[in-house]
């Protein structure tokens, strides 16, 4: 691939479905891209499964950027993520999940991303899968770029999930990102008026808070006892999170704390 690229790079893209037929290139390039090592079969079912939505941009034949995306049931969503919809919505809801999408670096900022992304919606608003209400990914926290990729394009952080990722046998944490169709979608709460009513006051919350910083460390210390795992901290801390929603703290102070909570367990 030339070093070179035009000013006008992205009128002269081409889209495309990614075939078996790709598998050596994309090899290459999710190698260049991501830290994680995908198994061979990985690659053979975004290839071929229909339940994935892998497209590639091209230029002048060579492939330049990817997107895979999986359509699927709100019940299937992993239990980390499992409240990214809100349990009003029925159980044929679908979500789409970013598996992966990037762009070759000298292509990098001509507006391919954003092309690749604008095609995903695309997709999902106008074909039978028109059920999907909200597309959303995991990205490692010191991944910025692709952070601020995200946040620039209506994507919102919804979880922290510590130790999320194994990279080379190094425990890396992660955030959740979420992407909620403007006007179809209800939000887990449409105010504070929504939670439960309070019977404490709001001094009572720094012992809550206390609570689950107990609790994060404690799965801390267990994890390091099984490096092996690596989503099942997260998990545990959203069960904190569960058991920390069911106190019966005051509304405001309880979306304060959720907004917070993350920061306040890593500082």
């Amino acid at each position: 691939m030339t070093d070179v690229v035009p000013p006008t790079a992205l009128s002269e893209i081409k889209l495309r479905l990614l075939c078996q037929d790709d598998i050596d290139s994309v090899k290459v390039l999710c190698g260049d891209w991501f830290p994680i090592e995908y198994p061979d079969s990985w690659y053979h079912d975004i290839t071929s499964n229909k339940k994935f939505f892998s497209l590639a941009a091209t230029f002048k034949g060579g492939i330049v950027g990817m997107i895979v995306a999986e359509i699927k049931g709100r019940t299937k969503v992993h239990k980390e993520d499992g409240d990214i919809l809100a349990s009003s919505f029925p159980v044929d809801t679908q979500v789409a999940y970013i598996l992966s999408l990037g762009v070759v670096k000298e292509f990098r900022k001509h507006g391919i991303g954003s092309l690749l992304l604008d095609s995903l919606k695309e997709h999902i608003s106008t074909t039978a899968q028109d059920h999907c209400k909200a597309i959303y990914l995991h990205v490692l926290t010191t991944n910025l770029t692709a952070i601020h990729f995200y946040e620039n394009r209506d994507f919102k952080q919804h979880h922290y999930l510590p130790y999320y990722y194994s990279i080379r046998g190094v425990l890396k944490d992660g955030f959740t990102y979420v992407l909620i169709s403007a006007g179809q979608l209800k939000p887990m709460f449409h105010s504070t008026e929504d939670l439960p009513a309070s019977t404490e006051s709001p001094a009572q919350l720094p012992a809550v808070v206390q609570h689950l910083v107990q609790e994060w460390h404690r799965v801390q210390q267990n994890h390091v006892k099984d490096r092996t795992l690596s989503v099942l901290p997260a998990r545990h801390l959203n069960l904190s999170v569960a058991d920390f929603y069911a106190k019966p703290v005051s509304a405001l102070y309880k979306v304060q704390a959720m907004c917070n909570i993350c920061t306040y367990i890593h500082s």
